[in-house]
């Protein structure tokens, strides 16, 4: 299997976007747990920006490239994967807020950073073609609009109510105690349903429908604001 120089460009290109999704999603629930009055996600270096100190070597290098190079080849699809979690400890949030509260904030703090990070690249997008640096179709744009699309996706995959995605936990939060049982053991099943929403197409439209939709409307709206068309 041999690669052309423009599909390898496109794999590395793909695989950075991730990266800074990927570590942009982390952030969020880093900051979020901090913000709350828990030190450990800042003791452990992760209150940070820096890709690296988000990046997990399989999940968001090895993965994507492997999915990449599979991609190019026909034989796949790329772009999957994920950062290293972000470790935080309930017991030491501040008074007067609730464990499932802060387990609820910290959990859509991370889908959160993606909607904003999908949106300022749209916005940037939209600010770069009206000043005529970025031509529509061209290379920079097609880079732009993969980064909106991808964090949109990365949004709405986290939100499905399946543990250990961040909707799981968002989920688990507002559970009652009575039914604490059967959600743990629904909870036990969570990665085995994950993997069977990421990799099997047809079921994965559960997400990817509403993500680019949700990414075309965000353009849409910058597309009206600056009078052009991306």
């Amino acid at each position: 299997m041999e690669l052309s120089a423009l599909q390898v460009r496109s794999i590395l290109i793909d695989v950075f976007v991730l990266v800074i999704s990927v570590a942009l999603h982390e952030f969020g629930h880093a900051i979020m747990a901090d913000k709350l009055g828990d030190d450990t996600p800042r003791r452990q270096g992760r209150v940070t920006l820096n890709p690296i100190a988000h990046a997990d070597p399989i999940g968001t290098l090895l993965l994507p490239l492997v999915g990449g190079v599979l991609s190019a080849a026909g034989g796949g699809a790329g772009g999957f994967g994920w950062g290293k979690p972000v470790q935080w400890n309930p017991a030491r949030i501040r008074r007067g807020i609730s464990m499932s509260t802060a387990s609820i904030l910290v959990s859509i703090a991370g889908p959160g950073m993606n909607l904003v990070l999908g949106t300022v690249v749209a916005l940037v997008n939209a600010l770069l073609v009206w000043r005529g640096v970025v031509t529509a179709g061209g290379d920079i744009d097609t880079i732009l609009h993969y980064a909106t699309n991808t964090n949109f996706v990365l949004m709405f995959f986290n939100l499905l109510p399946i543990p250990p995605l961040d909707g799981g936990h968002v989920l688990g939060g507002l559970v009652p105690y009575r039914h604490r049982t059967a959600f743990e053991t629904y909870a036990k099943y969570g990665v085995f349903i994950v993997m069977v929403v990421a990799f099997n197409s047809r079921i994965g439209k559960i997400f990817l429908i509403p993500a680019l939709f949700c990414a075309d409307h965000v353009r849409a709206l910058w597309s009206h604001v600056f009078g052009v068309v991306f």
